[in-house]
């Protein structure tokens, strides 16, 4: 088991070679979700994710001799960046092995600082026993991104900076993959404040640790938005650490991460991936279970592929009544689409998407079926818009 002192000897090495990153209160967010909602932008680090603070201290921590041989790190993206940056820095040769699914933004920025790329496998199990196989192949040193107290002491540091910055915390809310963040915060925080609640998060496709720790048999699904802890095989290391340290771990949908990372966006200006928005999405799930308390939240990456951001965007307007997909019935004579686009526009809705359709419809053959993508305020603007068009005689129906 690693200790406090551990963890402060790591924040030591740390100082000056990553950002101390900003823990704001949000006055927005706690009002929608009745907690005292106080933000760690660990997605502001050079990597946008807090796994720089393992990989730093852990090769800071290698001797010559092994600096000398190189090191090999398997990852989905995060501690892929923060082992190929920290490994440049130190002029040390890095080889990643990194599964086929990871976000091209993340390979991306990972090549960029230097590493040997190497994309194997589809799921982070398939990742790791490659790595291992070239890592005794080349005798490289292996950079495990959780199982190994390096790691889990360099992650702990976000705890230390949390409550040096705001040391009421009541509660510290932290996503869960492999454990190493949660493990290593739980150490300091459960030293500094005995009675702190600790609550870990992970995604429902991926219920590895919530399944060893309670003891349940949840299915594992093939993919995750929160694709940075979805992670098959929960660390030996942090699973102890959990089981003494962690008060209680939940589980988030996808739909609830989408609106995290949408709410985020929307309010705190700040992008976040999957993983980095699986704190809030728990608050925003279980509201009652914080209400009232003073709930420290880890934005712990911001590494999202722009593709992916921009159909949960999209997403993420529907369900607020701000995107909505009408389905229009009238006559196939001329002025009927003008009719309908006019009627819309009256009501102060704009329009984004129109398409005919003939064809396949069960209308009669002299009717057309026009379907309509339209930007509004609100569900209630929705509503607005189809009476008109009710009222304009023109049969429409909102299709979900």
């Amino acid at each position: 088991m690693i200790e406090l002192t551990h963890i402060q000897a790591a924040a030591e090495r740390l100082q000056g070679h990553l950002l101390r990153t900003p823990c704001v209160a949000s006055k927005t967010l706690s009002s929608i979700t009745g907690a005292q909602v106080v933000l760690k932008f660990e997605n502001l680090q050079f990597t946008a994710s807090f796994k720089e603070r393992g990989a730093c201290n852990k090769l800071s921590l290698l001797s010559a001799e092994e600096r000398a041989r190189g090191v090999i790190a398997m990852s989905a993206g995060n501690h892929a960046q923060g082992v190929a940056y920290h490994a440049q820095r130190l002029g040390i040769r890095a080889v990643i092995v990194m599964p086929r699914f990871t976000p091209g933004v993340k390979v991306e920025r990972t090549r960029g600082f230097g590493a040997d790329i190497v994309l194997h496998g589809d799921t982070l199990d398939e990742a790791r026993a490659h790595a291992l196989r070239l890592a005794e192949q080349q005798q490289l040193v292996f950079v495990h991104p959780y199982d190994d107290p390096d790691i889990v002491a360099g992650q702990g540091t976000v705890a230390l900076e949390m409550l040096d910055d705001v040391p009421d915390l009541d509660t510290l809310v932290v996503a869960i993959g492999g454990g190493g963040l949660i493990a290593g915060m739980a150490t300091a925080a459960r030293a500094i404040q005995p009675g702190i609640e600790i609550i870990g998060v992970q995604a429902s496709r991926f219920p590895a640790m919530y399944n060893a720790i309670k003891g349940t048999h949840l299915p594992q699904g093939n993919s995750s938005l929160a694709e940075g802890i979805a992670v098959g095989t929960p660390g030996v290391l942090p699973q102890a650490i959990i089981r003494d340290k962690v008060n209680d771990l939940v589980l988030v949908d996808e739909g609830d991460i989408e609106q995290a990372i949408v709410m985020l966006l929307e309010v705190e200006k700040t992008l976040v991936e999957g993983a980095g928005a699986a704190g809030l999405a728990a608050l925003l799930k279980y509201p009652e279970r914080f209400k009232g308390k003073k709930v420290g939240v880890v934005l712990c990456g911001g590494n999202i592929d722009p593709l992916l951001l921009a159909a949960i965007i999209e997403r993420g307007m529907v369900r607020a009544g701000r995107l909505a997909r009408l389905k229009v019935s009238a006559r196939d004579v001329p002025g009927t689409l003008a009719l309908i686009t006019a009627t819309v526009a009256n009501a102060g809705a704009n329009i984004n998407e129109v398409h005919h359709q003939r064809a396949f419809t069960t209308l009669a053959a002299q009717n057309v079926e026009i379907e309509l993508v339209i930007q509004t305020r609100s569900p209630q603007h929705i509503t607005e818009v189809l009476e008109a068009l009710q009222q304009a005689g023109l049969q429409s129906q909102l299709v979900h």
